[in-house]
């Protein structure tokens, strides 16, 4: 099993990106066959990557995650396209978080701090906030610009956080299915 700990969206919020993703396919022009979609009843922001979890240590990741937090509830704006890598050909379009990213970021350190005191070895890059909206099987640099060029002006979608739930993700030839195990309030 894979676990990981996330923001979910709204139902606005998950329409508003399939509008933003709309926007970028057509854009993209006759390229966008080699461009898959996350579907919007799927988006979420991850905060940890647990990895593949060990069935005998589940029920302790769960206590440990689903404890209130010490983070107040805050809102999240999502706006600002971006791919990754960096340069050349783009693998991942993403849009950012504008507002809320500081208390985003507390809320990822918390939830990473409990991950690690279970035993769960965690990725050492620096958390960056971020909603992945799609990934290129195949792709040019100058889908970067394409892309980025077809992003909407201003905030895109908001979104009232008031807790981090812990998923088991299963993967399958339809697409993952995500199963909430835990929920941490943010209470502070």
């Amino acid at each position: 099993m894979r676990l990981f700990v996330a923001v979910d969206l709204s139902d606005d919020a998950r329409q508003a990106m399939a509008g933003e993703q709309d926007r970028i396919v057509a854009a993209l022009g006759g390229r966008q066959s080699s461009f898959k979609l996350v579907r919007p009843e799927q988006m979420h922001l991850t905060l940890v990557f647990l990895g593949r979890g060990d069935d005998d240590r589940t029920p302790a990741i769960v206590d440990a995650i689903g404890r209130d937090t010490g983070v107040a509830p805050f809102e999240m704006v999502f706006a600002d396209l971006g791919v990754f890598p960096p340069r050349g050909a783009p693998r991942v379009l993403w849009i950012g978080v504008t507002d809320g990213a500081a208390a985003l970021v507390a809320l990822q350190r918390e939830m990473a701090q409990r991950s690690s005191a279970v035993g769960i070895v965690l990725e050492e890059r620096p958390f960056h906030p971020h909603l992945t909206l799609g990934r290129w099987r195949s792709s040019h640099p100058l889908d970067r610009r394409r892309a980025l060029a077809a992003a909407a002006p201003g905030a895109i979608a908001s979104v009232h956080v008031d807790r981090a739930i812990l998923y088991e993700s299963r993967l399958s030839a339809s697409g993952p299915t995500y199963t909430p195990l835990a929920h941490a309030n943010l209470t502070g």
